[in-house]
């Protein structure tokens, strides 16, 4: 029996773009090269812009979701972004906590009414304490509006922001994108959520196991 056609839509900013890993794979090619590596019969979409805010991000969403997503047996979209929400532009951030929620909460909607799955990932740390903070208090906000939502949330930002690896590799970049090594952290990081949901609407089989193909491609 052939395995389901599995399209997912991998929406966001520069770290889903992996912008600063010399490898090119950054974490969404890391997590869809071992869930190939388990027998997800995988295409992976990397939507991720630049500069874009979570509003950015899901205003554009309904307009290349759609044509990827429509003609496969199993779809769902990975949303990560909010780094950029917290960046100051003159004297405010360049968008509010709030704009930043009402968007998120639109993305799970318009996900559900199509049907779509959908894992959330929130922002990870940069080498700015100040606005480490700021992206602290948006990844708690958005993580209580995917409980609310009973949709699966991965914190980026708690286990990161101690981790010596991750640190070390934005700071060695143009602190906020690491290298190979960071996006490697991420991607282990978020492989224990990526892995559970793909299985949980048929896009891995049972049995494909956490263990198994490394998260560094070939």
């Amino acid at each position: 029996m052939l395995a389901p056609d599995v399209r997912l839509c991998f929406a966001g900013d520069s770290f889903v773009a992996g912008v600063g890993d010399e490898s090119a794979h950054g974490w969404v090619g890391r997590v869809a090269s071992r869930a190939l590596g388990l027998g997800a019969n995988l295409t992976a979409y990397n939507l991720g812009v630049r500069r874009e805010t979570t509003a950015e991000v899901a205003a554009r969403l309904p307009i290349e979701a759609p044509p990827r997503l429509r003609d496969g047996d199993v779809a769902g979209v990975v949303f990560s972004t909010g780094v950029n929400d917290t960046t100051m532009d003159d004297d405010a951030t360049r968008t509010s906590s709030a704009h930043s929620l009402t968007a998120l909460r639109a993305t799970l909607d318009y996900c559900a009414r199509h049907g779509w799955p959908v894992l959330v990932v929130g922002p990870p740390p940069i080498d700015d304490e100040l606005q480490n903070h700021r992206i602290e208090q948006l990844s708690a906000a958005m993580e209580r509006v995917c409980a609310i939502a009973s949709r699966p949330f991965v914190s980026a930002f708690r286990p990161l922001v101690a981790d010596a690896v991750w640190r070390s590799a934005v700071r060695a970049g143009d602190g906020a994108h690491p290298d190979a090594a960071g996006y490697e952290r991420l991607a282990e990081l978020i492989w224990p959520a990526f892995h559970p949901w793909l299985t949980g609407f048929g896009a891995l089989p049972a049995d494909g196991g956490i263990a198994g193909s490394p998260l560094r491609p070939a």
